[in-house]
């Protein structure tokens, strides 16, 4: 591994780019809101990345995207890298098939094992799996044998957290860290006195879970707040475990709805912070408990850039955010060969852009702020 010195995310993305509201950081580009009635998505509705109605939105978004850098040319290729086969992977597959459109998608990681590679079809062309992230070189090779020609008429999409940034088995367990470490201060601050530390990182730990994703439908907002709630008291982690178990909360409305009915149970300052999330949650906002996600997006900044250019690549990809640099090297080649280039994340908006008042400050956006570069 190899320090390739400070860069940015915005170097070869600029501002294109959609969080998990889909409103581009680009405001040349439709928003969402703007694209609901072309897409026949209902006011309040805020699709997943592996849902249909956000590969409609994608479409639209990219070919606005395409007319910006290169007026009249029509997208018919998708080159897609990410690091999961259903996030990423379904993504790729929804937008090819969504928009009439062929290509491929690289899906890396990175473990001590052998390198191996796997092939895997789709409708709208191929997976290729690798756990390394170094491969991305031979997918290159492999798409010009498969007459995927990379042009003006190819898009790149390029997933964010876990792979151009704090890549999936080399660098990213400090963006788990980071989360934590915000839901804590979060917690901390809320319940003050009230706060166990340790409460928290049981009812975390057991909520966390692939067996509760059908519950928090995987959402850290709700992971959180369902935390807070403990912490408060209203509930055991038993309890609540049993509770959603048997089906007695059917769903996590259900459980807001809970919390609203015993809303008086709850020291005032917890009620205030309940009353934002329910409100938020009501009107469909993917992104409900805000407080939490701007404690993400302030602790963020903390651990990029910020290690001196001479430390060693060991402790850069442990205690900083730091950019893939094969992912960095490949998509610069590709923009020479003309091909528009796309950064599509799951992320919250409120975690990866400052507030109008922090901007007002100098603050970044995270695709803005410098880190250290590292790969082979």
């Amino acid at each position: 591994m190899k320090n390739y010195g400070l860069a940015s995310i915005d170097e070869f993305l600029n501002n294109f780019i959609v969080y998990r509201n889909l409103r581009p950081v680009d405001t040349r580009l439709p928003s969402l809101n703007e694209l609901r009635s072309k897409i026949g998505l209902p006011a309040g509705q805020f699709p997943r990345k592996t849902q249909m109605p956000y590969a409609h939105a994608i479409n639209h978004i990219l070919q606005a995207a395409r007319e910006i850098e290169a007026p009249g040319t029509m997208i018919t290729k998708v080159i897609c890298l990410g690091d999961t086969v259903m996030s990423d992977g379904s993504a790729f597959s929804n937008i090819c098939h969504a928009g009439n459109k062929h290509g491929a998608a690289f899906i890396g990681s990175e473990n001590d094992a052998p390198l191996a590679v796997e092939r895997i079809d789709t409708p709208g062309g191929f997976l290729y799996k690798a756990n390394r992230w170094g491969a991305v070189e031979e997918f290159n090779k492999t798409l010009q044998t498969q007459d995927l020609v990379i042009d003006s008429q190819t898009v790149i999409l390029v997933d964010l957290d876990k792979t151009s940034l704090g890549a999936r088995g080399r660098n990213d367990k400090i963006i788990d860290r980071i989360r934590l470490e915000a839901a804590y201060e979060t917690l901390n601050d809320i319940l003050g006195p009230q706060f166990e530390p340790d409460l928290f990182e049981k009812a975390y730990s057991h909520f966390n879970q692939p067996e509760y994703h059908p519950f928090t439908t995987d959402n850290q907002d709700y992971l959180v707040y369902l935390c807070l709630m403990v912490g408060s008291g209203l509930f055991s982690v038993t309890t609540l475990s049993e509770q959603i178990s048997s089906g007695a909360i059917g769903d996590f409305g259900l459980f807001t709805q809970a919390i609203q009915q015993r809303i008086n149970e709850l020291p005032e300052a917890l009620r205030k912070t309940h009353q934002d999330f329910y409100t938020q949650y009501l009107i469909g906002d993917p992104t409900p408990f805000k407080t939490f996600r701007v404690n993400e997006y302030l602790n963020i900044r903390k651990y990029m850039g910020t290690q001196p250019n001479n430390a060693p690549v060991e402790l850069l990809l442990k205690d900083e955010v730091t950019i893939t640099q094969e992912i960095r090297q490949i998509v610069h080649e590709w923009k020479n060969q003309g091909a528009l280039l796309f950064g599509l994340s799951d992320k919250p908006d409120e975690a990866s852009i400052p507030s109008p008042d922090l901007l007002a400050q100098g603050y970044l956006p995270i695709h803005q702020i410098k880190t250290h570069a590292v790969g082979g």
